[in-house]
């Protein structure tokens, strides 16, 4: 709903859909150039990385400036107190680098101490507790660092310009802080005085100035350029600054000091400390490959959920999905039981690989994927199946309902109750996260997922201008599980990211918020546009991206309150009458949502001289950018 009760018509009365099948069509152009494209899920956002490559800076400095003004653009969506993923490919190479900026669980975070000291049986989805370490800053300053050419004012200027001067209101970010007004006034006071000024919500459109977040970039950059030594000794001195400075030290204090409401239904003080912030730091890694056809497929590992993506490829690939429209019920009936072989290993299986070991190599393997495609029937499953491997995995936890409390849960369906309940009147969701894809000129690519630190998920620091992440609900109180809490583990992370080689070159970076969902997105959008065939042709990246989607929630979510439904099949009322039907004979709990309701994809990619990028129309607010 609009401020005075209007309702703002839904993204499908304003584009045909009269004809839904009678082959792809797109909302917007695919973006085609030679010098660049940028791509994101706000348009300043995109706008701010584009100026960056205008300005002679590569793809990771463009990257890196879009990250930070997505957190004052988005704050809903993100934000300095939360995580990222990060792939990059270097131009000349064809081995993507996956940057991990999840933060581990500080070292007061123990089961002993929730379970037993303080009574939880599950992780609280907002609030202290569930604070990481955040991880965004210093992974940022190691891409600049190691990738970039600008200095740190380069790319930090347009979002201290942002929160100084104002930026236009988007109306999720309005929607959201109406959904917490009542926390915010009651408990959480600190917010409410940032986000409640004169006791209102903003109204959509209007412009919201941060100065306290400002402030906080602009002492951290005056402090790093006042000792010289060019851009790599500014970056360094920005890092340490951060970890063992005075933003570690703000965050220690609140942690200390202050009584946090959480979903519990009561108020706990947060076991992160500046000890932990300054003993960590990010980590590159290989990512994981599966071959698909003429591509090479790369996620990051097992402490995100990203190698589900890559399970359910390596299952889809003995099927002939080639032959079938990508919106016929026997395309859709495969990909969703699939899907749920895939999620199950998920939870049985995935954990941080320092603590636990995974055993990707036989969760990607042809021998165990040909066993697993057979349990694939003509009827939908209704259990929670996954994959026996001696000596590895644990059991798949389904908890039981109970009551969502505000700013709880991943907040792209922050009421788990029902999809009806967790999208607005028109259909768009109420929040979720922040992605960007960008391919430079030189062929140089950057994807990232930033997410974490939301307006909603824990009070603002006042000194910083910000609140801390929540990304630890994500662990389980259980023992024996491989994503069981445990000081210095990293939790098993919804953020995904991803590329393709094809044909063995660097061809395509995308991906999508969405918790839950992201690598459900991200598979469906793979799927219509690296077709292998030509008796159904390949969608463009806008194509593939505006073409009807749907997701499942058949396994238990990832945040709290952590309950699965079983079946439930949600899809866009775009995928034809009879599909649906036929996907509700075979047994799936079909739900029907709105039009244009599933997913925030973008996504970039090179062929030659090209550079080509699109962005979801959903939500009216992500843009490609490029020339």
């Amino acid at each position: 709903m609009l401020r005075g009760g209007r309702t703002r018509p839904a993204l499908s009365h304003r584009i045909p859909t009269s004809n839904i099948n009678p082959g792809p069509f797109t909302t917007r152009p695919e973006i085609d150039g030679t010098f660049g494209v940028v791509t994101s899920t706000h348009w300043i956002g995109t706008a701010v990385g584009m100026s960056v490559l205008e300005r002679g800076g590569n793809a990771f400095d463009a990257g890196i400036a879009t990250a930070f003004t997505l957190q004052v653009v988005e704050p809903h969506l993100c934000g300095p107190g939360g995580d990222v993923p990060v792939m990059y490919c270097k131009a000349g190479s064809d081995q993507p680098q996956v940057v991990c900026g999840q933060g581990p669980a500080p070292a007061g975070a123990t089961i002993a101490h929730y379970r037993g000291h303080l009574g939880l049986d599950i992780v609280p989805g907002t609030g202290l507790l569930p604070a990481c370490i955040p991880g965004t800053f210093q992974t940022y300053m190691h891409v600049l660092a190691e990738l970039g050419t600008l200095r740190l004012r380069d790319v930090l200027e347009p979002a201290i310009a942002y929160a100084f001067n104002g930026h236009p209101m988007v109306e999720r970010a309005s929607a959201t802080i109406a959904t917490v007004e009542s926390l915010f006034k009651e408990h959480w006071t600190t917010s409410a005085d940032l986000y409640l000024r004169g006791g209102r919500v903003p109204a959509p459109g209007s412009l919201f100035v941060n100065r306290a977040f400002a402030e906080t970039y602009m002492r951290l950059l005056k402090e790093a350029e006042a000792g010289g030594g060019g851009r790599e000794a500014e970056i360094t001195r920005a890092a340490r600054i951060w970890s063992q400075g005075f933003v570690a030290e703000a965050i220690d204090a609140f942690c200390r000091k202050t009584d946090v409401m959480d979903v519990s239904g009561r108020a706990h003080r947060g076991v992160l400390t500046g000890q932990d912030m300054a003993t960590w730091t990010p980590t590159v890694e290989a990512p994981l490959a599966l071959d698909y056809g003429n591509y090479r497929v790369f996620k990051p590992g097992p402490w995100t959920q990203g190698p589900v993506l890559l399970q359910m490829l390596a299952l889809l690939k003995g099927f002939d999905l080639d032959s079938l429209s990508v919106t016929s019920p026997e395309f859709v009936h495969l990909w969703v039981e699939c899907a749920k072989l895939a999620y199950a290993d998920r939870e049985a299986f995935y954990g941080d690989p320092k603590f636990v070991e995974v055993p990707m190599d036989v969760l990607l393997s042809e021998a165990y994927n040909a066993e697993r495609r057979k349990l694939v029937g003509e009827m939908a499953s209704m259990e929670q199946r996954p994959g026996s491997i001696a000596g590895f995995g644990g059991q798949v936890i389904v908890k039981g309902a109970r009551a969502v409390g505000a700013g709880a849960g991943e907040p792209t369906f922050a009421k788990m109750e029902s999809h009806a309940e967790a999208t607005r009147e028109d259909g768009r969701v109420v929040g979720d996260t922040v992605h960007i894809d960008i391919i430079d000129k030189a062929g140089n690519m950057f994807t990232a997922t930033p997410s974490g630190g939301w307006l909603q998920s824990s009070p603002v620091i006042p000194e910083l201008g910000w609140p801390l992440g929540t990304r630890g609900q994500m662990f389980w109180l259980e023992e024996g599980q491989p994503a069981s809490l445990a000081p210095g583990k990293r939790p098993r992370s919804t953020l995904s990211v991803g590329m393709a080689l094809r044909d063995g070159m660097p061809y395509m970076a995308w991906g999508t918020p969405g918790g839950d969902q992201q690598d459900q997105w991200s598979t469906q959008l793979f799927l219509r546009h690296a077709r292998r065939t030509f008796s159904v042709p390949r969608m463009n990246l806008q194509e593939a991206i505006d073409a009807p989607a749907w997701h499942i929630e058949h396994f238990p979510g990832s945040f709290w309150p952590r309950s699965a439904r079983p079946g439930v099949l949600v899809v866009e009322d775009r995928l034809p009458p009879a599909t649906v039907g036929d996907l509700k004979r075979r047994g799936h709990k079909v739900e029907v949502g709105p039009a244009w309701s599933e997913g925030r994809l973008t996504a970039a990619a090179q062929d030659g001289p090209h550079r080509r990028a699109a962005a979801n129309p959903r939500g009216m607010q992500g843009y490609a950018a490029g020339r």
